[in-house]
Formats: structure tokens, C-alpha cells, sequence
């Protein structure tokens, strides 16, 4: 990037994620009216004939009738509650689609699969860039949009660095923008990303700007060289197809909690969307590598610690690495025991 602009600092962005199997089309090539239009209108989110097409492959001894259903349901996840929405579609994805059916008398059900998390590199992954979305007459378009089987999980919004105006605070309150006109958009979100080129976070749906967090290695084994733009760090390290569905299957939980309205008294639950951090990312995924290899025939029994600091997110990365070890096929669905040495810890993981 000889001289940065917001154009160029796009084009920087689809490219390195070129090069890490994203297939890349410009927003108006699939624009309805186009040639090659893959929308019927500007209101439609989904690219819905990529992900009747993955479903399909992906669910060869469903009846067609039941994957259409499952495509239909995720369309039409419609509730005034942005985060009700957004957990609803994230548990479809994790969990399947159920479609339910009678056989024999019984209530049975079509488990339908919308991505293929065992083979990452088995589903269809697009970014696109200046994909305009139109809803309730509001016209917007984000920056860069990363689809997976055709439903977009990423939305990377970017900022021009020598611009003072333009920081990443500033795409944050776009993103903000974004949520408040077209939410339909933040359904199937799964990672919001903001960066001026340089500077590069990432966060959930839900998080506040001090939630966002960059993301500091590409490769887990080292903290990047601080010369390197953080925006090509985290693409590299975090929005790799593998990464990507890693991340969205294992290190994402919607956590509940009670607060009270001082003024009112009133008590009620509240839902955070929780997105892992990179250090929580690696520390578990080499957790389970360990707790794998030691627990194995010939292994020493001895999974090793993992040393944490106060206010690093212990109680969430063990979340993170209970979740991920009952469903490793090696572990065999393992007993997990808790031990800790306070009340308060006690009381905080038990509600984690």
C-alpha cells in the first residue's frame, strides 16, 4: 500500500484474503438486474442459490422438501430483538436445522446441515465488497461482506488512516449505523471487524468499542512484529476459512445475566454475544491438543496448565475448552470436573 486510501486499503483487504481461498466478486456483478445477479432484490441478504446448492451437497440423503424448509427458516428469522435473531440463526448453524417429520406415529426430525465444520474447506467462501442492502427505504452498503455457502458472517468495515476524521471509533458508530438500519443484515453476523489499514479490531454483535480486540498473531506461535498492519494479522491469522468456522463453532457464547433497574427495581435477563480472544483462541485449541495426546493409549496423563492473569477471561476460555473437548470423537465424551479455591470464583463459574 504505496499511498493509503480508503480504496486502496480495500482492495489490500480482498486481496490477502484472496490468497487465503476467499473467492472474491464485486457487489454490483450480483446485484439483481446484473448478468450474473445471484439477488432478486436489494432487501434479500442471503445468496440463497449458494446455499441451496452447499445444502444440498452437504445433506445428500435429506429429501429436498425438508433442506428447502431449513433454507426457508433461516430466511424468515424475524423478532424485534436484534441479539434473539442473531442467536437463533447461530444455533441453527452450530446445531443443525431440525425440520420436523411423522414416522411410525413418532415425531421424528431432519437434522439439516448449513456448513461443513469437520472439512472447513468444504464449503464455498466469497468476499464481497460494495454490497448494497436496502431496508425499510434505508439504503446502505458495507465496505467488505465475507459469505460462507452464501450467508454472510463477516462484515469488515474500513477507515481511510491519514484521514483524522476517519478512526476506527468511526467505523465502530458505522457499524452501530449499520445495526440500527439494517439489522436483517446482523442475523447471520458472526464477526463485526473495523480498521483504518493500520490499526484492526474485531468483536461481536453485542460488544461495546472497548470490546473489540485486535488480534495479535497469525499464527499462534508468536506475537506479530508491531510493524505489520494489524489488518493483515488478523485477516491472516483470524478470517482464514479454517480460523473462521474454528472460531464461530467453538469460541462464540451468548452468556445471560440479571440486572436490576436501580430506578424501577426491576429485575431482568440480559443477553452478551461473547467472542473469544486470540490468546483465549490458542491457549484452548493447544489445551485440547494436549489433553488429546495425554489421555491417548500411550499418552502421560499429564495435559498441562495454562497460566492465566486476572481479568484475561479464564472463566470463558474454560467454557470455550469444556465445549470443545466433549465434542473432540477422541476424547469419548470425557467427565469435566471443576476445582476452585474461592466462593466468588465459585459463584462466577458457576454462572459462566
Amino acid at each position: 500500500m504505496d499511498k493509503i486510501s480508503e480504496n486502496n486499503i480495500e482492495t489490500f483487504a480482498i486481496e490477502t484474503l484472496q490468497a487465503l481461498g476467499w473467492e472474491y466478486i464485486h457487489g454490483l456483478a450480483i446485484a439483481p438486474g446484473a448478468e450474473s445477479a445471484e439477488r432478486e432484490t436489494f432487501e434479500q441478504i442471503i445468496l440463497t442459490h449458494r446455499l441451496r446448492r452447499t445444502v444440498a451437497r452437504l445433506n445428500p440423503d435429506i429429501p429436498e422438501s425438508a433442506r428447502e424448509q431449513a433454507i426457508q427458516k433461516v430466511q424468515h428469522i424475524y423478532s424485534p430483538d436484534l441479539l434473539h435473531n442473531n442467536e437463533t440463526f447461530h444455533q441453527n448453524l452450530i446445531e443443525k436445522v431440525r425440520i420436523p417429520y411423522q414416522q411410525d406415529g413418532y415425531e421424528r426430525s431432519y437434522e439439516v446441515a448449513l456448513v461443513d465444520f469437520t472439512n472447513p474447506l468444504n464449503n464455498e467462501f466469497l468476499v464481497v465488497n460494495q454490497y448494497t442492502i436496502v431496508e425499510k427505504n434505508q439504503n446502505k452498503r458495507p465496505d467488505i461482506l465475507l459469505f460462507v455457502n452464501g450467508v454472510p458472517l463477516v462484515v469488515i468495515e474500513l477507515k481511510n488512516a491519514p484521514d483524522e476524521n476517519a478512526t476506527v471509533r468511526k467505523a465502530y458508530e458505522q457499524i452501530q449505523t449499520y445495526k440500527a438500519t439494517i439489522p436483517s443484515l446482523f442475523t447471520y453476523n458472526a464477526v463485526c471487524v473495523i480498521s483504518d489499514g493500520m490499526e484492526c479490531k474485531a468483536g461481536s454483535l453485542s460488544a461495546g468499542f472497548s470490546r473489540y480486540m485486535t488480534w495479535k498473531s497469525a499464527d499462534g506461535r508468536k506475537e506479530a512484529s508491531r510493524f505489520i498492519p494489524q489488518l493483515e494479522i488478523l485477516l491472516k491469522g483470524m478470517l482464514n476459512p479454517t480460523t473462521l468456522l474454528d472460531l464461530t463453532r467453538n469460541f462464540i457464547v451468548f452468556e445471560k445475566s440479571k440486572k436490576q433497574d436501580a430506578k424501577t427495581g426491576l429485575t431482568q435477563v440480559v443477553t452478551e454475544k461473547k467472542l473469544a480472544a486470540y490468546h483465549q483462541y490458542y491457549a484452548v485449541n493447544n489445551a485440547i491438543e494436549s489433553s488429546i495426546k495425554a489421555s491417548g493409549n500411550n499418552g502421560s496423563k499429564k495435559g498441562g496448565v495454562v497460566w492465566h492473569t486476572q481479568g484475561s477471561g479464564k472463566s470463558l476460555s474454560m467454557v470455550f475448552f469444556s465445549g470443545k473437548l466433549i465434542t473432540a470423537p477422541e476424547m469419548q465424551n470425557p467427565t469435566i470436573v471443576v476445582i476452585t479455591d474461592r466462593n466468588d470464583l465459585d459463584d462466577q463459574l458457576f454462572d459462566t
